[in-house]
């Protein structure tokens, strides 16, 4: 269990936050120093220019913004090459109610890469970094992303220890795989660790949340790892709504030379302002119904969708609203592929 705990803020914390979005909000109306100081904050973030013509983004869920992290196996956030995408989540926000919807889709699902055909999700920042899986994900679930956020493990580990740490239910059979690779997770993040010593609540640092993030060898595998890093990123959420002006403005010191992204000031400023009034209303991992494939040619284990367009239909209809949404040929296409090569059909 870490050292430190966070004691816990309630009336004040929101006072806080209240306080800051105040802030905020004169400096944009009247200009100034207030703008230039947020500004200095945001312009420390790595910014990658990106082709937005070349996302195919839909012109379709105008009232949702959908914004796409990617966790990547890189230790230095300036480079990609090479590199895949260890979790894929889309932060959907409702612009309207400013609920929040995180959909994982699972880095090993079987869907079709421009210019490569059928493979793995993951594979496509390897061919082409953000904006590759950027178009992936747009095509085979006809979504509207044109904005992403680059993070590795350090970043995690940076975020949770500078909230505090979070509360996190650790279940029996997950105790022996944090202890496990707790050490190794140590080693990469240069830093110390305390194990896990019983099941529960437990208040995790940065380095134990990484390694409960990474967790995939329990029941529920590779699924439940997506949902242990939607866990991770609801409780630093939360805990982040409830910062002082002079957390947050450590945070952001800390955090953002770590985090690669397009969007500019002016994207992140009107977030900023919706922080205090966002709410996440919905977790989910993506395809909800799949099977495994086991290529004959390669003996590479896929997860495919069954069938994509199904999936599509429903993730439009329960994550957007959309409730006579029907998937464009375009998906129906590539979703027959899949069949196709899978030999998966549904019902």
């Amino acid at each position: 269990m870490a050292r430190h705990r966070r004691k816990k803020r309630k009336s004040a914390a929101k006072r806080f936050a209240s306080f800051l979005m105040a802030i905020v909000l004169v400096a944009a109306v009247i200009g100034g120093g207030g703008i230039l100081y947020m500004k200095s904050k945001i312009d420390k973030l790595s910014h990658v220019d990106i082709d937005t013509s070349s996302l195919a983004a839909g012109d379709s869920l105008d009232n949702y913004r959908n914004i796409v992290i990617l966790g990547v196996d890189t230790r230095d956030m300036s480079r990609y090459e090479g590199s895949r995408t260890d979790s894929i989540i889309i932060v959907s926000l409702n612009k309207k109610t400013n609920e929040l919807n995180l959909i994982s889709v699972y880095r090993d699902s079987f869907l079709d890469i421009e210019e490569v055909g059928l493979d793995k999700v993951t594979h496509a920042f390897a061919y082409g970094g953000p904006e590759r899986t950027i178009n992936t994900l747009n095509r085979n679930l006809d979504l509207n992303i044109t904005e992403f956020a680059a993070l590795n493990f350090r970043t995690v580990q940076k975020v949770v220890d500078d909230v505090g740490g979070i509360d996190v239910d650790i279940a029996e059979d997950e105790i022996s795989q944090m202890n496990y690779y707790l050490p190794g997770t140590a080693k990469y993040l240069g830093c110390s660790y305390e194990p896990i010593e019983k099941a529960g609540i437990q208040h995790l640092d940065g380095v134990q949340a990484v390694t409960y993030s990474r967790i995939r060898h329990t029941e529920g595998g590779d699924y439940k790892r997506t949902e242990r890093m939607r866990t991770v990123l609801t409780a630093v959420f939360e805990q982040a709504k409830t910062m002082s002006i002079s957390e947050l403005n450590a945070l952001m010191d800390d955090v953002m030379p770590e985090v690669s992204t397009n969007m500019t000031t002016k994207d992140i400023l009107p977030l900023m302002l919706r922080l205090p009034r966002m709410d996440i209303k919905g977790s989910t991992g993506w395809p909800y119904d799949k099977e495994g494939y086991v290529s004959p040619y390669s003996g590479v284990w896929y997860a495919a969708p069954v069938t994509l367009e199904s999936n599509v239909e429903r993730l439009h209809r329960e994550m957007f609203g959309e409730e006579g949404y029907k998937a464009p040929d375009s998906v129906k296409t590539i979703s027959g592929n899949i069949s196709y090569t899978t030999g998966y059909y549904g019902n």
